[in-house]
Protein backbone atom coordinates (compact mmCIF):
# COMPACT_ATOMS: atom_id res chain seq x y z
CA UNK A 1 0.00 0.00 0.00
CA UNK A 2 1.04 3.85 -0.72
CA UNK A 3 0.45 6.85 1.70
CA UNK A 4 -0.36 9.26 -0.76
CA UNK A 5 -2.17 12.91 -0.51
CA UNK A 6 -4.90 13.93 -3.02
CA UNK A 7 -3.91 16.69 -5.04
CA UNK A 8 -6.57 17.44 -7.67
CA UNK A 9 -9.04 15.64 -10.00
CA UNK A 10 -9.02 14.17 -13.49
CA UNK A 11 -12.21 14.77 -16.00
CA UNK A 12 -12.44 12.62 -18.83
CA UNK A 13 -15.23 12.74 -21.41
CA UNK A 14 -13.19 10.46 -23.89
CA UNK A 15 -12.45 7.48 -22.02
CA UNK A 16 -11.81 3.91 -22.06
CA UNK A 17 -15.43 1.84 -21.06
CA UNK A 18 -14.21 0.34 -18.40
CA UNK A 19 -13.86 3.34 -16.81
CA UNK A 20 -17.28 4.89 -17.02
CA UNK A 21 -18.52 5.97 -14.14
CA UNK A 22 -15.29 5.79 -11.97
CA UNK A 23 -14.05 8.88 -10.42
CA UNK A 24 -10.05 10.17 -11.25
CA UNK A 25 -8.12 11.65 -8.17
CA UNK A 26 -4.33 12.93 -8.71
CA UNK A 27 -2.56 11.65 -5.91
CA UNK A 28 1.26 12.22 -4.56
CA UNK A 29 3.16 9.90 -1.99
CA UNK A 30 3.72 11.53 0.81
CA UNK A 31 7.67 11.24 1.60
CA UNK A 32 7.41 11.50 5.50
CA UNK A 33 11.51 13.11 5.27
CA UNK A 34 13.07 10.74 3.03
CA UNK A 35 13.30 13.32 0.27
CA UNK A 36 12.78 10.91 -2.06
CA UNK A 37 10.72 12.94 -5.35
CA UNK A 38 8.10 10.64 -6.51
CA UNK A 39 5.44 11.72 -9.88
CA UNK A 40 2.26 12.14 -8.93
CA UNK A 41 -0.16 9.60 -10.36
CA UNK A 42 -4.20 8.97 -11.34
CA UNK A 43 -6.25 6.67 -9.13
CA UNK A 44 -9.88 5.65 -8.94
CA UNK A 45 -11.30 6.85 -5.90
CA UNK A 46 -13.80 4.02 -4.16
CA UNK A 47 -14.17 5.68 -0.97
CA UNK A 48 -15.23 9.37 -1.38
CA UNK A 49 -12.24 10.89 -1.22
CA UNK A 50 -11.54 14.68 -2.02
CA UNK A 51 -8.65 17.09 -2.63
CA UNK A 52 -6.47 17.72 0.35
CA UNK A 53 -7.52 14.24 2.34
CA UNK A 54 -4.47 11.52 3.20
CA UNK A 55 -5.30 8.25 1.49
CA UNK A 56 -3.87 4.70 1.35
CA UNK A 57 -3.78 3.47 -2.49
CA UNK A 58 -3.20 -0.07 -3.79
CA UNK A 59 -1.62 -0.67 -6.92
CA UNK A 60 -1.33 -3.55 -9.74
CA UNK A 61 -4.06 -6.35 -9.65
CA UNK A 62 -4.93 -5.31 -6.34
CA UNK A 63 -6.52 -2.05 -7.51
CA UNK A 64 -8.67 -4.15 -9.92
CA UNK A 65 -9.38 -7.02 -7.44
CA UNK A 66 -10.78 -3.72 -4.90
CA UNK A 67 -13.31 -2.36 -7.81
CA UNK A 68 -14.41 -6.11 -8.55
CA UNK A 69 -13.61 -5.22 -12.62
CA UNK A 70 -10.61 -7.02 -13.35
CA UNK A 71 -10.99 -5.86 -16.93
CA UNK A 72 -10.91 -2.39 -16.46
CA UNK A 73 -8.26 -0.43 -17.06
CA UNK A 74 -7.18 0.82 -13.76
CA UNK A 75 -3.49 0.76 -12.56
CA UNK A 76 -4.16 2.59 -8.61
CA UNK A 77 -7.11 2.56 -6.68
CA UNK A 78 -7.63 4.84 -2.92
CA UNK A 79 -9.03 2.34 -0.71
CA UNK A 80 -9.25 4.70 2.18
CA UNK A 81 -8.78 7.76 3.88
CA UNK A 82 -6.39 8.35 6.50
CA UNK A 83 -7.42 9.87 9.93
CA UNK A 84 -3.55 10.31 11.16
CA UNK A 85 -0.06 9.35 10.54
CA UNK A 86 2.50 8.84 13.13
CA UNK A 87 5.80 8.37 11.72
CA UNK A 88 9.21 8.39 14.21
CA UNK A 89 12.03 9.00 11.72
CA UNK A 90 15.63 7.41 12.56
CA UNK A 91 18.95 9.58 12.15
CA UNK A 92 21.62 7.54 10.64
CA UNK A 93 24.45 9.91 11.34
Amino acid sequence: MIIGRVIGNVWATRKDESLNGLKLLVVETIDYGRNQTKEPFVAIDSVGAGIGDQVLVVKGSSARKVLQREDAAVDATVVGIIDEVEVTLQNNS
